[in-house]
């Protein structure tokens, strides 16, 4: 491929026309879009893509959205009366009217990406991202996106209530490009939630990059959920640097859209430093879902513990490639990776691929990987106990990600990923009654 698609090139002139757009990240965009036009869509030909080749995008088109009036519904229910602070973007802008950032407390900022730019962009500039990161959907997004989240947490300060950062999506066709930034200085303590979600009817692709940072001694606990319509396209980047002791806890989420995948990678910068990936996705009809990881281990003395778990049904496909690396000298390395599937019919299909990847000697690394379908044994016991076949079978599934949603330390985020995997069950209201 050596052109732009030509559904990019109206985004391509409203990103020039973006207003207070910094010289520096004028010359950025020119670069991604030059590395993107390059590359084109990645392909099963790449070892990082070989289970999702995105070779279909080629024969789709996107526009730009039109409408920037608030969700209101969407926005209402994703709320649910929750305390904490909320940043909403509709169609890929800033909703202010739908956001409750006022009154926060002391040592925690919110902003718009775009405000920032606008404002104070030597603020972004250190932190915005190069155009070598990540595989080319990533410098896509390098190149048009104009807005997201920006989060930045003061020393020592520790935030009691969660930050929810929503992403909404109304119009039918378009395509949104988010950019976002969370940072943590050095002793902070944050909750930070990302939600997508979209109307019934969106059929159009959404291309988000979270870029985070935790100093010394941080403690960031990140959770995204994925719900939009399964008629949508959602590619997904998270890329997290921790200091010295810091804490990252990250759960994914995916029970939505037709294609969906969901990059994330952490790397090491200091010592003791601790990563919690946590993943659960639940694919049926035809639908792909694919969570592609990779951890760093470029410091001695640190630690990771990674765990998948796929549900697929119908003809769904669920893809989990996990990679960590452990760099010569980082000795005292404590790694555990593991992905488990569960494959609800005969058509569902799993492929799974833990790698460790190891330069250094006094280390202590594990990783696997399961298959399987539901238990006979165990669905005769339910049935013998008076429950249904339907009502077994969901109790079945429930306990299968149970393990997942139980590493999910705050109660009110539990019930919230709870409520995601229960909702796409035949019976699953009823689970919570049941288990």
């Amino acid at each position: 491929m050596t052109s732009l698609p030509t559904w990019v090139n109206p985004f391509v002139a409203k990103a020039a026309e973006q207003t207070g757009t910094p010289g520096w990240l004028s010359e950025l965009r020119q670069q991604a879009l030059a590395r993107f036009a390059a590359e084109g869509w990645p392909t099963s030909r790449l070892e990082a893509w070989r289970h999702t080749s995105l070779a279909i995008m080629e024969q789709k088109s996107y526009e730009l959205a039109q409408s920037t009036a608030a969700a209101d519904a969407l926005v209402r229910a994703c709320k649910n009366e929750e305390d904490g602070y909320w940043l909403t973007f509709v169609n890929g802008q800033f909703d202010a009217d739908a956001s409750t950032v006022m009154g926060t407390e002391s040592g925690l900022r919110l902003a718009s990406v775009a405000q920032l730019l606008r404002d104070e962009s030597d603020t972004l500039e250190a932190i915005y991202g190069n155009v070598d990161m990540g595989s080319s959907p990533e410098a896509l997004n390098l190149a048009l996106a104009q807005d997201g989240a920006y989060v930045r947490v003061a020393q020592g300060v520790q935030i009691a209530k969660p930050i929810h950062l929503v992403y909404i999506n109304t119009d039918t066709q378009s395509a949104t490009f988010t950019r976002s930034f969370i940072a943590l200085e050095a002793g902070a303590h944050a909750t930070v939630v990302e939600h997508y979600l979209s109307t019934d009817d969106y059929a159009g692709l959404t291309n988000s990059v979270t870029r985070i940072w935790t100093d010394r001694d941080a403690n960031l606990t990140h959770l995204k959920l994925q719900n939009q319509s399964e008629k949508s396209v959602h590619l997904a980047a998270v890329d997290a640097e921790q200091e010295q002791a810091s804490h990252y806890e990250s759960h994914s989420l995916s029970f939505g859209a037709q294609l969906a995948r969901t990059g994330i990678e952490t790397h090491f910068k200091g010592q003791q430093c601790h990563a919690l990936l946590n993943g659960l996705y639940y694919v049926n009809d035809r639908r792909h879902v694919d969570h592609f990881t990779q951890i760093h281990h470029e410091q001695p003395n640190c630690t990771s513990h990674e765990y998948y778990r796929g549900v697929m049904a119908d003809r769904g496909r669920g893809v989990f490639s996990g990679r960590i690396i452990v760099y010569e000298g980082a000795d005292g390395t404590d790694a555990i990776q593991r992905s488990d599937s569960l494959l609800l019919s005969k058509l569902a299909r799993a492929d799974t691929k833990p790698e460790l990847e190891i330069y250094a000697d006094d280390v202590k690394c594990a990783h696997g990987a399961t298959v399987g379908q539901l238990d006979k044994d165990s669905m005769f016991y339910l049935r013998s106990r008076g429950l249904s076949h339907e009502e077994a079978y969901d109790v079945l599934i429930y306990a299968f990600a149970a393990q997942v949603l139980e590493r999910i330390q705050s109660e009110s985020l539990r019930q919230r990923a709870t409520k995601g995997i229960q909702n796409l069950l035949p019976g699953g209201k009823k689970i919570g009654e049941q288990i």
